[in-house]
């Protein structure tokens, strides 16, 4: 190789090198615009109800279908339940609304123990 070649093959590495350079940079920026993106109260709050409802489908799937919650969206219902649970707790029905859904609880609850029982007293 030449003294030419040579130098400008080290010119070229020294070019790639720079690029990565910037790239690496530019991702470095990007990563922190998606972090504090990603603190942001909304961004937070938003994780918790996904979160939440994920939690829920996995809870109580099998006491509404025996295929879970697939039939059904959550997220499109949420905004409705959302609604109507805000409507509630103006008209300060939240100790009645707790006490029913606590009875429905006990229902479901006494209900799948009914089932489950029963099931195994047939076979």
């Amino acid at each position: 190789m030449s003294k030419e070649a040579q130098s400008a093959a080290l010119e070229a590495e020294k070019q790639r090198l720079i690029r990565e350079g910037e790239l690496y940079r530019i991702k470095v920026v990007h990563a922190k615009a998606l972090v504090g993106n990603a603190l942001q109260p909304d961004a937070l709050v938003q994780g918790v109800v996904e979160h939440a409802v994920g939690l829920a489908q996995s809870r109580l799937g099998g006491l509404l279908q025996p295929g879970g919650l697939q039939g059904m969206d959550v997220k499109w219902l949420m905004p409705y339940a959302v609604t109507v649970g805000s409507y509630l707790m103006r008209k300060r029905m939240f100790k009645p609304m707790l006490a029913l859904v606590a009875a429905a609880g006990l229902g479901a609850a006494w209900l799948r123990r009914r089932r489950d029982t029963g099931g195994e007293a047939q076979e």
